[in-house]
């Protein structure tokens, strides 16, 4: 009986090692997404912004007028 408690603990330690290490790798891949996310975010912002002045710039272009020979 002691043996099949002995087999069993091992097992379990296997099991968590093999768990520990997921969770490592998983939260290793978490942190790699978290950071293009926040470069995507900063590239979509500056996006947003030069967009935004670009279309103001469009607003205050003078209005398309007939040419003079028509």
């Amino acid at each position: 009986m002691a043996d099949d408690s002995e087999n069993r603990i091992i097992a379990l330690e296997e099991t968590v090692a093999h768990q520990a290490k997921t969770i490592e790798e998983l939260s290793d891949q978490l942190t790699e997404q978290w950071r293009v996310v926040e470069q995507v975010r900063a590239k979509l912002d500056r996006l947003t912004e030069r967009f935004l002045n670009l279309e103001e710039q469009s607003l205050e272009a003078p209005a398309i007028t007939k040419p003079p020979h028509y």
